[in-house]
């Protein structure tokens, strides 16, 4: 696998290295060992499907607080999706900065997002499925969300929303830094 490093400190993308044949490939997507050696957490309690019916369907930006937070590797196994990624760790230099990273079934990258961080996606095509590998347990009680419209982010999304739920239109914005 080829892991590369994005603006935000452990945010990673990584590539397949497929040994091709007549037969098509096989190719190693996830390493509990060369996780570890790039510094990734390579624990994973869950595994979770997220199928999206709708081009445009937007969830997040969702993370977990302490004691539960979670890391999560995720793919598109179908379909194509924006991925935001926001750095919520305290004394972060790049703390409230956000990377945007496009994942499809055809290009086979995948994102590692760490522990303290947001990610929201927005789908590109219809019938988009994603695969995600997470760290911890999903734990109600320690869930929490950002506005994927909050103008303190500025994220860009690249299609209208077309699907969003209730609950992810309605976590609170982010308030200013002090200077």
């Amino acid at each position: 696998m080829k892991f590369t490093s994005t603006a935000l400190a452990g945010v990673t993308i990584i590539e397949i290295e497929p040994f091709n044949d007549e037969r098509g490939f096989f190719a190693r997507a996830f390493c509990a060992r060369e996780f570890a050696d790039h510094g990734l957490t390579a624990r994973v309690s869950q595994a979770n499907l997220s199928y999206n019916r709708r081009a445009g369907t937007l969830r997040g930006l969702h993370y977990q607080v302490a004691p539960a937070q979670e890391a999560k590797h995720i793919r598109a196994v179908r379909g194509a999706a924006q991925f935001a990624v926001v750095d919520l760790r305290d004394g972060s230099p790049t703390e409230r900065q956000h990377v945007t990273v496009r994942l499809d079934a055809v290009e086979r990258r995948s994102l590692f997002v760490p522990e303290g961080c947001a990610v929201g996606m927005q789908t590109l095509e219809d019938d988009t499925e994603l695969f995600y590998q997470v760290s911890e347990f999903y734990t109600p009680e320690s869930e929490r969300g950002l506005r994927h419209d909050d103008p303190t982010l500025g994220i860009e999304w690249p299609l209208p929303v077309t699907v969003i739920s209730d609950k992810d239109r309605a976590w609170p914005l982010l308030e200013p830094l002090a200077s």
